[in-house]
């Protein structure tokens, strides 16, 4: 992933999306606050947040389904409200459920989608068994696709999007219920999209997902971006590395979470876990060691890590761990 992204950061310098102070509202709810997004062309730029945070109603504007109360909002150098048509022939959209037709083979809703997008009969059915290939369908192409697995449907949910060619993909929690193996071959097809020069727009609740695709990625909470970066930028911005301590009982737990006071982070009394950011030097956790521990009764074992996209999401979304 670091190797393609800092070819494409280093080439492609025009925005696919830009996104000025764009705010909605659902009767006294705000569900964006101003928010303001740049996606550069040829990357894949992550949303990532907890639910409610807005990363929907995101998409849904910039695809044209929604229109904001506020704020302007461009895709592939198109306004999302004046020129809603171009937009729409730049753009495809996956959302968390797959859009087919489950009385309909996967060849047919294929070749039902190109005929609708102005393909020729012949064109439609050559495209389709393209796709099929493509997307590792093609066994499955005559099935009925109420007999796909869910892997298979968001697979060609994508597939009809492309169709004809985009150059903005939007894709809505594309893994949202699917077994590992699934998740990890979307995975895949997600980044060879990205190869062939097309731009991602993700947003997912699963972090290694975020830390595994994203060249960018901008952490939504409240309606608001409250950090943005690369995987690299965000970790160093809570300290490179953590250090994990167990302690031996109830009682030794409240002690030490009393000595780290607001130095602890994500506190867990039921598996008596405490997390500290440290530099990670030796001299710097024995220090941190005997100042919470003292008498060596307290810490039953520790654990020194870099610091993983997990925790950047807690620190920043003021550690709310319901929501993830």
């Amino acid at each position: 992933m670091h190797m393609r992204a800092t070819k494409r950061a280093t080439a492609d310098e025009a925005a696919a999306i830009e996104v000025r102070g764009l705010t909605k509202r659902y009767g006294r709810t705000e569900v964006l606050s101003g928010l303001d997004l740049s996606v550069a062309a040829g990357s894949v730029f992550c949303l990532l947040g907890p639910n409610g945070a807005g990363k929907t109603t995101t998409v849904r504007i910039l695809a044209t389904l929604l229109r904001a109360d506020a704020g302007t909002a461009r895709v592939a150098g198109h306004d999302v409200v004046r020129e809603r048509r171009q937009v729409r022939r730049h753009i495809s959209l996956t959302g968390q459920f797959a859009a087919v037709d489950e009385l309909l083979t996967g060849e047919e809703n294929l070749r039902t989608v190109a005929r609708l997008r102005g393909l020729p009969r012949a064109a439609a059915r050559s495209r389709a068994r393209s796709l099929l290939d493509q997307f590792a369908l093609a066994e499955a192409g005559g099935r009925r696709v109420a007999t796909y697995s869910g892997g298979m449907r968001r697979r060609l949910d994508i597939a009809a999007g492309l169709v004809t060619p985009v150059r903005v993909l939007f894709l809505d929690e594309p893994t949202t219920g699917l077994d590992p193996r699934s998740r990890r071959t979307m995975w895949h097809l997600v980044e060879e999209l990205a190869a062939s020069g097309a731009t991602v727009l993700l947003t997912t609740q699963y972090l290694e997902e975020a830390e595994r695709l994203a060249d960018r990625i901008a952490v939504l909470d409240g309606g608001r971006i409250i950090a943005e970066g690369t995987v690299a930028d965000l970790k160093q911005r809570i300290a490179g590395q953590r250090l994990d301590l167990t302690l031996t009982d109830n009682a030794a737990y409240t002690r030490v979470l009393g000595a780290l006071d607001d130095h602890a982070a994500q506190p867990d009394p039921e598996r008596l876990s405490i997390t500290v950011a440290t530099g990670g030097g030796a001299d710097g956790v024995r220090a941190l060691l005997d100042a919470v521990d003292p008498h060596r009764v307290d810490v039953a074992r520790f654990t020194v890590r870099d610091a993983t996209l997990d925790d950047v999401f807690l620190s920043l979304t003021d550690e709310r761990p319901a929501h993830v």
